[in-house]
């Protein structure tokens, strides 16, 4: 099974959450889950700044095998580049198209 996580509101304890779900998909020993991706998008995207209280468990997410990407639309609206996010974190030019393509690739879409 693969999962999509959308990371979008302006909400710490639902990125807290999307996080820890994403850990918690890492740590199912069923052995179905293949694939984790976390889209992030909009407020969500302090998340993944490499500054962020929450850069040291996105770092273990990415080392981890999670796929992180950030919205650049976002990226150019809060006047962020790619540089500013924890490394590893992938940029896409559209966090709803990405979310949306995943999804047609059948990630199973969750949103803490």
């Amino acid at each position: 099974m693969e999962t999509l996580i959308h990371l979008i509101a302006d909400s710490t304890t639902e990125r807290e959450t999307g996080l820890a779900v994403a850990e918690n998909l890492l740590q199912d020993e069923s052995g179905r889950i293949d694939t984790v991706a976390v889209v992030v998008q909009g407020p969500a995207i302090e998340a993944v700044e490499a500054d962020a209280d929450a850069a040291g468990d996105v770092r273990d997410l990415v080392e981890a095998g999670v796929r992180v990407v950030a919205c650049e639309n976002t990226l150019e609206g809060a006047d962020l580049s790619a540089s500013d996010l924890v490394d590893g974190v992938e940029t896409v030019p559209s966090g709803a198209v990405e979310a949306t393509q995943l999804q047609n690739d059948g990630f199973a879409y969750l949103r803490p």
